[in-house]
Protein backbone atom coordinates (compact mmCIF):
# COMPACT_ATOMS: atom_id res chain seq x y z
CA UNK A 1 0.00 0.00 0.00
CA UNK A 2 1.28 3.23 -0.81
CA UNK A 3 0.27 7.08 -0.49
CA UNK A 4 1.78 9.99 -2.07
CA UNK A 5 0.70 12.23 0.67
CA UNK A 6 1.55 12.40 4.50
CA UNK A 7 -0.48 9.90 6.15
CA UNK A 8 -0.69 8.30 9.68
CA UNK A 9 -0.60 4.94 9.31
CA UNK A 10 -1.60 2.63 12.20
CA UNK A 11 -0.01 -0.69 10.62
CA UNK A 12 3.10 -1.85 8.76
CA UNK A 13 3.37 -4.96 6.39
CA UNK A 14 6.58 -7.07 6.72
CA UNK A 15 7.77 -8.06 3.67
CA UNK A 16 10.55 -10.14 4.11
CA UNK A 17 10.32 -14.05 2.60
CA UNK A 18 6.68 -13.11 1.66
CA UNK A 19 7.35 -13.95 -1.88
CA UNK A 20 9.23 -17.27 -1.35
CA UNK A 21 5.89 -19.75 -1.23
CA UNK A 22 5.76 -23.23 0.02
CA UNK A 23 9.53 -22.23 1.28
CA UNK A 24 8.12 -20.38 4.07
CA UNK A 25 7.23 -23.34 5.52
CA UNK A 26 10.55 -24.71 5.52
CA UNK A 27 12.01 -21.63 6.63
CA UNK A 28 9.13 -22.13 10.17
CA UNK A 29 10.60 -25.43 10.66
CA UNK A 30 14.48 -24.05 10.61
CA UNK A 31 13.81 -20.61 12.56
CA UNK A 32 11.69 -22.59 15.17
CA UNK A 33 14.39 -24.90 15.62
CA UNK A 34 16.42 -22.61 15.70
CA UNK A 35 15.09 -19.94 18.00
CA UNK A 36 13.67 -23.12 20.55
CA UNK A 37 17.61 -23.98 21.11
CA UNK A 38 18.90 -20.51 21.43
CA UNK A 39 16.55 -20.26 24.13
CA UNK A 40 16.98 -23.78 26.14
CA UNK A 41 20.85 -23.61 25.74
CA UNK A 42 21.03 -19.21 26.97
CA UNK A 43 18.53 -20.67 29.71
CA UNK A 44 20.57 -23.71 30.83
CA UNK A 45 23.75 -21.64 31.13
CA UNK A 46 22.11 -19.08 33.25
CA UNK A 47 20.34 -22.04 35.07
CA UNK A 48 24.07 -23.53 35.42
CA UNK A 49 25.71 -20.46 36.79
CA UNK A 50 22.89 -19.85 39.20
CA UNK A 51 22.67 -23.37 40.91
CA UNK A 52 26.94 -24.07 40.51
CA UNK A 53 28.77 -22.42 43.49
CA UNK A 54 31.99 -22.78 41.33
CA UNK A 55 30.57 -20.31 38.65
CA UNK A 56 30.22 -17.78 41.30
CA UNK A 57 32.84 -15.27 39.88
CA UNK A 58 32.64 -12.08 37.88
CA UNK A 59 33.17 -13.55 34.38
CA UNK A 60 30.48 -15.98 34.77
CA UNK A 61 27.99 -13.50 36.11
CA UNK A 62 28.73 -11.26 33.20
CA UNK A 63 27.98 -14.53 31.12
CA UNK A 64 24.70 -14.82 32.81
CA UNK A 65 23.34 -10.91 31.65
CA UNK A 66 24.96 -11.55 28.19
CA UNK A 67 22.96 -14.96 27.77
CA UNK A 68 19.54 -13.09 29.01
CA UNK A 69 20.32 -10.39 26.66
CA UNK A 70 20.39 -12.58 23.91
CA UNK A 71 17.04 -14.45 24.53
CA UNK A 72 15.33 -11.30 24.79
CA UNK A 73 16.74 -10.06 21.49
CA UNK A 74 16.02 -13.18 19.53
CA UNK A 75 12.88 -13.60 21.72
CA UNK A 76 11.81 -10.22 20.12
CA UNK A 77 12.09 -10.86 16.76
CA UNK A 78 11.39 -14.58 16.10
CA UNK A 79 8.42 -15.03 17.54
CA UNK A 80 6.54 -12.43 14.88
CA UNK A 81 8.97 -14.16 12.02
CA UNK A 82 7.34 -17.25 12.75
CA UNK A 83 3.72 -16.50 12.89
CA UNK A 84 4.40 -14.29 9.81
CA UNK A 85 5.47 -17.15 7.66
CA UNK A 86 2.37 -19.12 7.96
CA UNK A 87 0.18 -15.87 7.90
CA UNK A 88 -1.35 -14.86 4.63
CA UNK A 89 -1.39 -11.54 6.85
CA UNK A 90 1.85 -10.36 7.59
CA UNK A 91 1.13 -6.83 9.67
CA UNK A 92 2.44 -5.70 12.69
CA UNK A 93 0.64 -2.97 14.57
CA UNK A 94 2.29 0.47 14.98
CA UNK A 95 2.31 0.11 19.01
CA UNK A 96 3.79 -3.71 18.04
CA UNK A 97 6.50 -2.05 16.17
CA UNK A 98 7.42 0.84 18.51
CA UNK A 99 7.93 -2.26 21.46
CA UNK A 100 9.99 -4.57 18.71
CA UNK A 101 12.07 -1.97 17.99
CA UNK A 102 12.54 -0.11 21.15
CA UNK A 103 13.54 -3.71 22.93
CA UNK A 104 16.02 -4.62 19.69
CA UNK A 105 17.35 -1.24 20.89
CA UNK A 106 17.39 -2.17 24.40
CA UNK A 107 18.85 -6.13 23.92
CA UNK A 108 21.40 -4.94 21.42
CA UNK A 109 22.57 -1.96 23.34
CA UNK A 110 22.91 -4.00 26.37
CA UNK A 111 25.41 -7.03 24.71
CA UNK A 112 27.68 -3.96 23.51
CA UNK A 113 27.76 -2.84 27.06
CA UNK A 114 28.27 -6.40 28.66
CA UNK A 115 31.04 -7.40 26.10
CA UNK A 116 33.37 -4.24 27.19
CA UNK A 117 32.34 -5.23 31.24
CA UNK A 118 33.86 -9.07 30.22
CA UNK A 119 36.79 -7.60 28.35
CA UNK A 120 37.54 -5.55 31.52
CA UNK A 121 37.17 -8.47 33.90
CA UNK A 122 39.60 -10.47 31.59
CA UNK A 123 41.92 -6.95 31.70
CA UNK A 124 42.00 -6.87 35.75
CA UNK A 125 42.77 -10.97 35.97
CA UNK A 126 45.75 -11.14 33.86
CA UNK A 127 47.45 -7.71 33.70
CA UNK A 128 46.68 -6.94 37.58
CA UNK A 129 46.05 -10.27 39.19
CA UNK A 130 47.18 -9.49 42.70
CA UNK A 131 44.31 -6.40 42.49
CA UNK A 132 41.30 -8.71 41.09
CA UNK A 133 39.80 -10.35 44.31
CA UNK A 134 39.68 -6.50 45.86
CA UNK A 135 38.81 -4.81 42.39
CA UNK A 136 36.05 -7.31 41.10
CA UNK A 137 34.26 -7.72 44.10
CA UNK A 138 30.33 -8.26 44.08
CA UNK A 139 28.99 -4.84 44.87
CA UNK A 140 30.82 -3.29 42.25
CA UNK A 141 30.29 -6.16 39.63
CA UNK A 142 26.56 -5.54 40.78
CA UNK A 143 27.43 -1.73 40.09
CA UNK A 144 28.76 -2.50 36.30
CA UNK A 145 25.39 -4.45 35.64
CA UNK A 146 23.17 -2.19 36.78
CA UNK A 147 24.78 0.52 35.08
CA UNK A 148 24.43 -1.31 31.64
CA UNK A 149 20.80 -1.95 32.27
CA UNK A 150 20.36 1.92 33.31
CA UNK A 151 22.56 3.21 30.53
CA UNK A 152 20.43 1.49 27.51
CA UNK A 153 16.97 2.79 28.72
CA UNK A 154 17.28 6.18 27.25
CA UNK A 155 19.12 5.08 24.34
CA UNK A 156 16.11 2.79 23.66
CA UNK A 157 13.53 5.08 24.11
CA UNK A 158 14.84 7.98 22.41
CA UNK A 159 15.20 5.74 19.21
CA UNK A 160 12.52 4.09 19.19
CA UNK A 161 10.03 7.00 19.84
CA UNK A 162 11.76 9.69 17.61
CA UNK A 163 11.90 6.82 14.41
CA UNK A 164 7.95 6.14 14.62
CA UNK A 165 7.02 9.61 15.32
CA UNK A 166 7.89 10.64 11.31
CA UNK A 167 5.21 11.34 8.73
CA UNK A 168 5.27 8.22 6.71
CA UNK A 169 4.38 9.04 2.78
CA UNK A 170 5.78 6.21 1.00
CA UNK A 171 3.89 3.02 2.24
CA UNK A 172 3.74 1.39 5.24
CA UNK A 173 5.49 -1.90 4.03
CA UNK A 174 8.87 -2.30 5.18
CA UNK A 175 11.31 -4.87 3.21
CA UNK A 176 12.27 -6.95 6.19
CA UNK A 177 11.14 -9.40 8.81
CA UNK A 178 11.07 -7.13 11.70
CA UNK A 179 10.64 -3.15 12.57
CA UNK A 180 14.52 -2.00 11.72
CA UNK A 181 15.90 1.17 11.35
CA UNK A 182 17.05 1.48 8.16
CA UNK A 183 13.84 0.20 6.13
CA UNK A 184 11.64 2.36 8.29
CA UNK A 185 13.24 5.49 7.46
CA UNK A 186 13.28 4.70 3.97
CA UNK A 187 9.84 5.27 3.92
CA UNK A 188 9.76 8.65 6.23
CA UNK A 189 8.42 11.82 3.72
CA UNK A 190 9.98 14.05 6.21
CA UNK A 191 13.66 15.71 6.67
CA UNK A 192 15.58 13.29 8.57
CA UNK A 193 18.93 14.60 8.56
CA UNK A 194 18.67 15.22 12.45
CA UNK A 195 17.73 11.73 12.88
CA UNK A 196 20.84 10.40 11.12
CA UNK A 197 22.83 12.69 12.81
CA UNK A 198 21.60 11.37 15.88
CA UNK A 199 21.90 7.20 15.29
CA UNK A 200 25.42 8.51 13.72
CA UNK A 201 26.58 9.53 17.20
CA UNK A 202 24.66 6.41 19.34
CA UNK A 203 26.24 4.48 17.12
CA UNK A 204 29.79 5.62 17.56
CA UNK A 205 28.63 4.88 21.36
CA UNK A 206 27.24 1.72 21.28
CA UNK A 207 29.75 0.40 18.53
CA UNK A 208 32.68 1.81 18.13
CA UNK A 209 33.51 3.20 21.29
CA UNK A 210 33.10 -0.25 23.20
CA UNK A 211 34.74 -2.22 20.30
CA UNK A 212 37.99 0.46 20.61
CA UNK A 213 37.68 -0.08 24.33
CA UNK A 214 37.99 -3.91 23.75
CA UNK A 215 40.48 -3.60 20.85
CA UNK A 216 42.69 -1.58 23.60
CA UNK A 217 42.11 -4.08 26.70
CA UNK A 218 43.27 -7.40 24.87
CA UNK A 219 46.32 -5.40 23.12
CA UNK A 220 47.08 -4.92 26.56
CA UNK A 221 46.02 -8.72 27.65
CA UNK A 222 47.87 -10.57 24.70
CA UNK A 223 51.26 -8.09 25.58
CA UNK A 224 51.25 -9.34 29.38
CA UNK A 225 50.43 -12.76 28.43
CA UNK A 226 53.67 -12.72 25.82
CA UNK A 227 55.51 -11.54 28.58
CA UNK A 228 54.94 -14.15 31.15
CA UNK A 229 57.77 -17.09 31.88
CA UNK A 230 55.47 -19.79 32.24
CA UNK A 231 54.27 -21.56 29.50
CA UNK A 232 51.29 -22.94 31.39
CA UNK A 233 50.41 -19.86 32.72
CA UNK A 234 50.21 -18.50 29.26
CA UNK A 235 47.98 -21.25 27.77
CA UNK A 236 45.54 -21.13 30.86
CA UNK A 237 45.56 -17.32 30.64
CA UNK A 238 45.08 -17.45 26.45
CA UNK A 239 42.34 -20.17 27.07
CA UNK A 240 40.30 -18.35 29.68
CA UNK A 241 40.31 -15.26 27.16
CA UNK A 242 39.53 -17.01 24.45
CA UNK A 243 36.02 -17.81 24.53
CA UNK A 244 35.08 -14.07 24.82
CA UNK A 245 37.63 -12.93 21.59
CA UNK A 246 35.31 -15.42 19.55
CA UNK A 247 32.58 -13.98 20.70
CA UNK A 248 33.72 -10.52 19.99
CA UNK A 249 34.51 -11.22 16.55
CA UNK A 250 31.24 -12.85 16.08
CA UNK A 251 29.08 -10.57 17.57
CA UNK A 252 31.12 -7.29 16.01
CA UNK A 253 31.48 -8.85 12.20
CA UNK A 254 27.60 -9.99 12.13
CA UNK A 255 26.79 -5.85 13.45
CA UNK A 256 29.23 -4.12 11.29
CA UNK A 257 28.07 -6.43 8.01
CA UNK A 258 23.99 -5.55 8.78
CA UNK A 259 24.13 -2.06 10.04
CA UNK A 260 27.63 -0.43 7.97
CA UNK A 261 26.57 -1.12 4.57
CA UNK A 262 25.34 0.29 1.64
CA UNK A 263 21.63 0.59 2.32
CA UNK A 264 21.06 0.49 -1.87
CA UNK A 265 20.87 -3.33 -1.08
CA UNK A 266 17.90 -3.32 1.35
CA UNK A 267 14.70 -5.62 0.39
CA UNK A 268 17.16 -8.02 -1.04
CA UNK A 269 18.35 -11.30 -0.08
CA UNK A 270 21.41 -10.48 1.06
CA UNK A 271 20.01 -7.82 3.74
CA UNK A 272 17.89 -10.52 5.51
CA UNK A 273 20.65 -13.10 5.53
CA UNK A 274 23.17 -10.56 7.23
CA UNK A 275 20.03 -9.72 9.93
CA UNK A 276 19.82 -13.48 10.96
CA UNK A 277 23.03 -13.79 11.25
CA UNK A 278 23.14 -11.13 13.96
CA UNK A 279 20.04 -11.39 15.71
CA UNK A 280 19.07 -14.97 14.90
CA UNK A 281 22.73 -17.63 14.84
CA UNK A 282 24.88 -14.61 17.23
CA UNK A 283 22.75 -15.33 20.18
CA UNK A 284 22.58 -19.26 19.52
CA UNK A 285 26.52 -19.82 19.24
CA UNK A 286 27.90 -17.95 21.51
CA UNK A 287 26.81 -19.76 24.40
CA UNK A 288 27.58 -23.64 22.53
CA UNK A 289 31.30 -21.25 21.95
CA UNK A 290 31.66 -20.69 26.08
CA UNK A 291 30.47 -24.27 26.79
CA UNK A 292 32.24 -26.26 24.50
CA UNK A 293 35.59 -24.33 24.98
CA UNK A 294 34.82 -23.80 28.90
CA UNK A 295 35.30 -26.68 31.14
CA UNK A 296 34.38 -25.40 34.23
CA UNK A 297 30.88 -24.70 32.33
CA UNK A 298 31.19 -28.19 30.78
CA UNK A 299 32.05 -29.89 34.29
CA UNK A 300 29.03 -27.77 35.82
CA UNK A 301 26.58 -28.45 33.14
CA UNK A 302 27.03 -32.31 33.74
CA UNK A 303 27.00 -31.89 37.24
CA UNK A 304 23.64 -30.52 36.82
CA UNK A 305 22.36 -32.94 34.31
CA UNK A 306 23.07 -35.73 36.77
CA UNK A 307 21.92 -34.12 40.31
CA UNK A 308 18.49 -33.71 37.92
CA UNK A 309 18.75 -37.36 37.07
CA UNK A 310 19.66 -38.34 40.58
CA UNK A 311 16.41 -36.35 41.87
CA UNK A 312 13.84 -38.30 38.85
CA UNK A 313 15.31 -41.55 40.74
Amino acid sequence: MTWNNETMIDEFILLAFSNLGDLQILLFIVFLLVYLTTVIVNLITILTIIVDSTLHNPMYFFLQHLSFAEVGLTSTIIPKLLVNLLSENKVISLLGCRAQTYFVFFFGSIQCFILIVMAYDRFVAICNPLYYVAKMNKKFCLLLVATVWASVIPIATVQSTWLLSFPFCKSNAISHFFCDTPPILHLVCEDISWFQTYALIESFILFICPFLLILVSYICIISTILRMTSVERRRKAFSTCSSHIIVVTLFYGSACLTHFHPQSSYGLGNQHLLSLSYVVFTPLLNPLIYSVRNKEIKRAVSRLIRRRMHCNY
